[in-house]
Order: structure tokens, then C-alpha cells, then sequence
């Protein structure tokens, strides 16, 4: 990983390009909340012309960690490395915003991100016609690591819902952790603080692998990312356990005869989340399952896959500042509405939430649902 010793801050070109693509400035057209102005920051703290303690340091949280800007830098800066290595200096000095802090001691006492008690991790599978039947188990195949988004939201309620249904439709072992899943420790990590993160991390693998699991899924593209590219890091070694995004296993079921879906007569446009496309390269499988559904039409925005707009929910951006946060998800959603389709589907319980309050506050008639709840409805239909 890169690191502020390595001055690869001193890279940047200064070309500009990546304000064409970074969601916060398009926003603000303030110079300081673009790549190449951050960047411009960084080198300033470091040769010590900046103070930590100003006010210049919030804008190192005003990022939505998207990799927009990564994916169109010509000179290969590496621009969310460097980012993540002044959040965790601004950390180290305990000058986190304090909304920020706040989150980060939500997580450390209750073990998700809102601050509830963790035993309340199942109440999205309250209002199913039957427990599922993942409930209880001591072994299973697959265990399906749910996220705390999908689990305290109850906006993404449906995104757990639809997913075991699924499941259980083509006759899948799985198991849930119920309590016993903790935060993934991403919200933590990207704040800078991974030394909170350590212990969810490790409690986690040792679910996971009492489980006797030899696939983990995940319907969260930020938890399926971090148990991807920093658990490993943090323990030393490769997990025992393969490690699915739920669209890639939802692929899988149906390339396999598994899962069978009758007709969806609707014109959809596909959001690509940011964890699950620039940063883990899962692209096809999500588009795969939607042209497999009969009479359903993929109407594509004109910024999709690895130059997609960010929804406005990654970075911790919702939590440091809503506003922000809220207008980058309208405009994500006007792209949407611009294709023509009545139905956004992604595969992000996060971008599902800020899409669906984009959509009514900018008075947008536009239905926003998971890929899961998609392929549900066209299996019931």
C-alpha cells in the first residue's frame, strides 16, 4: 500500500482530469475537495506547511473513497492510498471530526454501526412467513455474513429478506451469525483507525470459521471488499473460506439451473456500486442475472461500470456531512432517470438506501430496488 513517505503525492500532474470524475467536486467546484487538492494538502501537512489541527484536515473525510479519480489518472497516483494514510494520521492525533469519533465508539461498545445492541442483528427476518432457516445452525456451506446496514436499516431490510429467500428457493445450506456477526470494521478502517477494526476482524474469521463454512457471501460490497483486501492483510495469511459478492453466487445459481425466473416486463438501468465495481471488479455477474430474466430491458447510464457515479454513501461521506452526501446521490439518480427505465436496481444495500431518499427528496419518480428483490419478484411472478 502506499504511504506518505513515498511521496507519491508528488506524482500528480496537476492535469485535472480527475475533477471531471470526483463526485465532491462536481458538487462544490471547490478546488480542496478534488483529488488533485487534497493531494495538494497532504504534501502541505507533510513538509509540515499545514497545520493537522486546521480546518483543512475535514476535508480528507469530505471523500466518498470511490476510485473515480484513480481510474482516470493518467499518471497512476494513487490517490484513495494516500487519502487513507491521512485519515489515519489525522486519527493518530485524535483529530477526527467528531460525528466521525462518535462512530467509531458506536462500533467499538456495540459491535455495528448504530449504536443499538447487537442482538438486534435478525430483526430484519421478523416479518418472513417462516424463520429462516439458517437460524440456529452450528455447520453449514455457506455462511452469509448479512452487514449492518441490511441488519439496522430498515430501509434495507428487503435486501436480507429477498436474499434468503432466494436461497432457500434453490435449496442452498447456509447459515447466519446472527449476534454473533460484528461489524466488518470497514467504517472504522476508513476513518483510520484499523487498531479498532482488529478485533471485529479476527471475532469475525472465528465465526465464520466454526461454522465449518467453506464460503462466505456477502450482500454488502463494502464488507465482501474489506474481508477481500484488508483481513488478510491484517492476519498474515489467506482466509480458509472463499469469499462470494451475492451477486457473483446468484450468477453461479443461475448459470447452474438453481435458480429459474419467469418474466419481468421492465425497463431497468444498473448502478454499479463503487466497492463492488472499481474497487473488486465485479461488473458482469450483476448485468449477467439481469439479462437472464425474461422481458426485463437493461437501459445502461451513460457513466456505468468503472466510470460510474458514485451514490453518495461510501466514505463515511453520509455520516461527516448528509448534505453532501445528498446532493451527489440526486445526481446520481438523475442519471438514472435519464435512461428512461422506471426501476434503478443495484447491488449495494447502502446505495439502495441513498438512492431511494435521493429519489423522494428530488421528487424523482423512480422505483430503486436490490438485484435480490428483482430476481425474487421474477421467481414468484
Amino acid at each position: 500500500m502506499t504511504t506518505l513517505t513515498d511521496e507519491a503525492y508528488l506524482n500528480c500532474i496537476r492535469c485535472g482530469l480527475c475533477l471531471s470524475v470526483c463526485p465532491s467536486y462536481r458538487e462544490t467546484l471547490n478546488e480542496t475537495d478534488s483529488p488533485r487538492g487534497r493531494l495538494a494538502l497532504i504534501r502541505a501537512m507533510e513538509e509540515q506547511r499545514l497545520d493537522r489541527g486546521s480546518n483543512y484536515t475535514d476535508k480528507f473525510f469530505r471523500c466518498l473513497l470511490c476510485a473515480s479519480c484513480e481510474n482516470i489518472c493518467p499518471s497512476g497516483v494513487l490517490a484513495g492510498d494516500l487519502l487513507q494514510e491521512a485519515r489515519n494520521d489525522v486519527a493518530a492525533h485524535q483529530l477526527l471530526p467528531e460525528r466521525l469519533a462518535e462512530l467509531d465508539r458506536a462500533i467499538a461498545e456495540q459491535h455495528n454501526i448504530s449504536g443499538e445492541t447487537n442482538t438486534n442483528r435478525l430483526l430484519w427476518a421478523d416479518n418472513l412467513e417462516r424463520p429462516p432457516s439458517g437460524l440456529g445452525k452450528e455447520q453449514a456451506e455457506i455462511a452469509f455474513f448479512v452487514g449492518c446496514v441490511g441488519s439496522f436499516f430498515p430501509r434495507s431490510y428487503t435486501v436480507p429478506r429477498t436474499f434468503v429467500q432466494i436461497l432457500e428457493k434453490a435449496d442452498i445450506d447456509y447459515a447466519l451469525l446472527g449476534d454473533r456477526e460484528w461489524c466488518c470494521g470497514y467504517p472504522q478502517y476508513i476513518n483510520g483507525e484499523l487498531d479498532l477494526a482488529e478485533e471485529a476482524i479476527r471475532h469475525n474469521v472465528e465465526q465464520v470459521t466454526a461454522l465449518g463454512a467453506r464460503k462466505a457471501v456477502f450482500t454488502c460490497p463494502s464488507c465482501y471488499h474489506i474481508w477481500k483486501h484488508v483481513y488478510p492483510e491484517v492476519l498474515g495469511h489467506e482466509l480458509d473460506v472463499e469469499l462470494y459478492h451475492a451477486t457473483e453466487l446468484l450468477d453461479q445459481l443461475m448459470e447452474e439451473g438453481k435458480v429459474k425466473t419467469g418474466a419481468f416486463p421492465h425497463t431497468v438501468t444498473y448502478h454499479d456500486p463503487c466497492d463492488l465495481g472499481r474497487k473488486s471488479d465485479v461488473y458482469d455477474a450483476p448485468r449477467r442475472i439481469l439479462q437472464r430474466i425474461p422481458e426485463l430491458t437493461l437501459a445502461e447510464m451513460d457513466e456505468n461500470r468503472e466510470n460510474a457515479h458514485c451514490c453518495g454513501g461510501g466514505g463515511n461521506l453520509e455520516s461527516h456531512n448528509s448534505d453532501l452526501s445528498l446532493h451527489i446521490a440526486q445526481r446520481r439518480i438523475r442519471q438514472a432517470a435519464s435512461t428512461g427505465a422506471s426501476i434503478v436496481v443495484s447491488a449495494c444495500q447502502q446505495c439502495e438506501r441513498t438512492l431511494a431518499n435521493a429519489a423522494r427528496t428530488a421528487k424523482i419518480r423512480m422505483r430503486v430496488m436490490d438485484i435480490n428483490e428483482v430476481v425474487l419478484r421474477a421467481m414468484d411472478g
